[in-house]
């Protein structure tokens, strides 16, 4: 019989589903046929495999060649198909057996000269192979991201000749051998910036529940040098929140990170646009908010983003997730990203002193760039002063003491998520209205102070709740099991947008 079938996984976001290759050599005019909705990459990988076999000193087929991928209705995009092709063609003329070809999963790209390159996604076809308990045989430089996931027996090659050689049982492939991840030191302390306590505090905060911060104050304050701090005081990720962010990277071709544990951060400069940002493509691909999913999403100088990029940022800061429709596919990709931020109070920067020559229609239009409902969702707006003479010239003098740590600050942020997880089973900052009537439980001098400050600051609804989540954050950090009157203060300290023109 004239007929195999090789198992191969295709891309489809971050998932992987099954693509069963099936070959059948018939009589006929020698012709090569590929059915299965393949696009452009996947067509052209009839040349790729006939090269590939022939030079690997294999023959080719002179018959009809009809391969199918199925199902029939998925996209199939890329080089990915390339070994699972030849296998099936090798197996079907009975060059290699057939009898074990279920027993694996095989996915690559195929050189002309045999050789397997790497290719895009290899971490979620490595998921979908572990579910089904099969063995995957990929590229080398794949094996270390596919290496991963726990309980998948990886057979990495280099070349054709490989694979045949271990199907006839020849020369068996060694399975991978996961290493051990190398340490990376944090060379980025947040004592490291000259005073701005305030900001600090601030910063802990956003750690400590996952709230959006916004920095806003003069140039050179060290507004960029503060949130380029803060994946360094968040806890490390999950093994199951570093799966998801390197199967997002994987996909996006960004390959495996140095540190997989480590916090994401993102900084797209401001002339970014709308499609990079949330992704997009005529096959959706994830964009810098989904880079940045369980980690940090930085937007420094916020003003000279468009309007319309920044409006894009509405829907994501509070689902956690985005939908990219197109018209060949619906992908959905997973953004929980925490959003910092910073700006100017002005375009000079100077606002309020003498070296400030803006005029009020040029700061309208400055701060309108930034709409109302954007401004709402961000929970921790901080004014960063300018630095004072003698905190600047005392930071150079000798056994001058320097502040706290990313360690210290960082074990105070892991103890506070550990009492929202242990409480609610999430962080604060994705608890809902119900929810946080539960954890925050308001007594008459606490709704006597909430009524006034709605008032007070034309708190919106969406606004008075981000309070009480500041507020419970605070109260974790202290330790306490409830909110007090103090916590709901600084919680309001903190919202207050960008202070008004005071000029004529």
């Amino acid at each position: 019989m004239s007929l195999a079938v090789v198992q191969t996984r295709a891309k489809q976001g971050v998932l992987a589903p099954a693509v069963s290759v099936e070959v059948h050599l018939s009589n006929g005019l020698p012709a090569f046929h590929m059915v299965g909705l393949p696009e452009t990459a996947v067509k052209e990988s009839k040349d790729r495999v006939r090269s590939a076999i022939l030079n690997s000193h294999f023959e080719f087929p002179a018959r009809r060649i009809t391969v199918n991928l199925a199902p029939a209705e998925l996209p199939k995009e890329g080089s990915r198909f390339d070994l699972a092709i030849a296998i099936g063609i090798l197996a079907a003329s009975g060059q290699v057996p057939r009898d074990g070809l279920s027993h694996y999963e095989f996915i690559g790209e195929l050189a002309l000269s045999g050789e397997l390159r790497p290719v895009e996604g290899a971490l979620p076809s490595a998921l979908g192979c572990a579910t089904k308990g099969k063995q995957l045989i990929i590229c080398r430089h794949n094996a270390a991201e596919a290496a991963l996931v726990d309980r998948l027996i990886i057979l990495p090659v280099d070349h054709l000749l490989e694979v045949s050689a271990h199907l006839h049982q020849m020369a068996l492939l060694e399975p991978w051998q996961q290493q051990s991840p190398p340490s990376y030191p944090d060379n980025e302390q947040l004592n490291e910036v000259i005073g701005q306590q305030h900001a600090k505090r601030a910063l802990e905060l956003a750690a400590s529940g996952g709230h959006h911060l916004l920095f806003y104050g003069p140039p050179g304050t060290g507004k960029t040098m503060l949130a380029g701090r803060l994946p360094g005081i968040l806890p490390p990720l999950t093994n199951t929140e570093a799966l998801e962010v390197a199967a997002i990277h994987s996909v996006a071709g960004k390959g495996l990170r140095n540190n997989i544990y480590s916090r994401p951060f993102r900084s797209p400069h401001h002339t970014t646009s709308a499609a990079a940002l949330v992704g997009g493509g005529s096959i959706p691909r994830p964009g810098e908010i989904s880079l940045a999913h369980c980690g940090v999403l930085f937007l420094d100088e916020l003003p000279e983003f468009s309007r319309g990029v920044l409006e894009v940022l509405r829907e994501p800061l509070e689902s956690g997730e985005i939908m990219i429709s197109r018209v060949a596919a619906q992908i959905l990709y997973p953004a929980n990203f925490q959003l910092a931020a910073a700006m100017n109070p002005c375009p000079c920067g100077y606002l309020g002193t003498q070296r400030c020559l803006c005029t009020p229609d040029q700061i309208g239009r400055y701060r309108n760039k930034i709409s109302g409902p954007l401004m709402d969702r961000i929970d921790l707006q901080v004014k960063v002063n300018s630095i004072e003479n003698h905190q600047l010239l005392n930071q150079h003098l000798p056994q001058q003491q320097t502040g706290e740590s990313n360690q210290h600050i960082q074990q105070r942020v892991c103890a506070a998520r550990k009492r929202q997880i242990d409480r609610q089973g999430k962080i604060n900052s994705q608890l809902n209205s119900i929810e946080l009537g539960e954890v925050c439980p308001l007594n008459k001098e606490q709704r006597e102070l909430m009524n006034q400050a709605i008032d007070r600051f034309a708190l919106s609804t969406r606004g008075f709740y981000r309070v009480l989540r500041v507020a419970r954050s605070i109260a974790d950090l202290a330790g306490l099991a409830n909110p007090e009157v103090p916590h709901y203060q600084e919680a309001l300290s903190y919202r207050p947008a960008v202070e008004a023109p005071d000029k004529a």
